[in-house]
C-alpha cells in the first residue's frame, strides 16, 4: 500500500498535495482498497466556497455510497472530469489521475493541522 512522503493526509482517509494557495485533493490507496471498485464520483460544490470538514462530494462503489469530506477550508476551483467516464482511475492510480478536486485554500494555517505521511501510516495500521 503506497502512501507518498510529499503528501499530507486526513483521518477520513483523503490526500492533500499543496502548491502554493492551491490543494488537490484525492482519496488514499487504503481507501480505495477499503471501497473496493469505485462506479461514480460525484461533486456537485465546484466553484463553491466550503468550510474545512464540510461534504464536498461522494463516491460510489459497488457495495457502498461514501461522502467526501473538504481537508481544508476553501473554494473547489476544479473538478477531475477524467473520472466522469472513467472513475476507474481511483482505484487504479488515487495518487495521480484519480485526484478528484482542486481547492484554492482559504485558511492556509489549516494545513498544520493534517497528518504527516508517518501519522497516516500509524492511523491504518501500515
Amino acid at each position: 500500500m503506497s502512501v507518498p512522503s510529499e503528501l499530507k493526509y486526513t483521518k477520513d482517509h483523503e490526500w492533500v498535495k499543496i502548491e502554493g494557495d492551491i490543494a488537490t485533493v484525492g482519496i488514499t490507496d487504503f481507501a480505495q482498497g477499503e471501497l473496493g471498485d469505485i462506479v461514480y464520483v460525484e461533486v456537485e460544490t465546484l466553484d463553491e466556497t466550503l468550510d474545512k470538514e464540510e461534504i464536498f462530494g461522494t463516491v460510489e462503489a459497488v457495495k457502498t455510497v461514501s461522502d467526501l469530506f473538504l481537508p481544508l477550508s476553501g473554494e473547489i476551483v476544479e473538478f477531475n472530469t477524467l473520472l466522469e467516464d472513467e472513475p476507474e482511475k481511483v482505484n487504479t492510480d488515487p495518487y495521480g489521475e484519480g485526484w478528484m478536486i482542486k481547492i484554492k485554500l482559504s485558511d492556509p494555517s489549516e494545513v498544520d493541522g493534517l497528518l504527516s505521511d508517518a501519522d497516516y501510516k500509524e492511523l491504518i495500521g501500515a
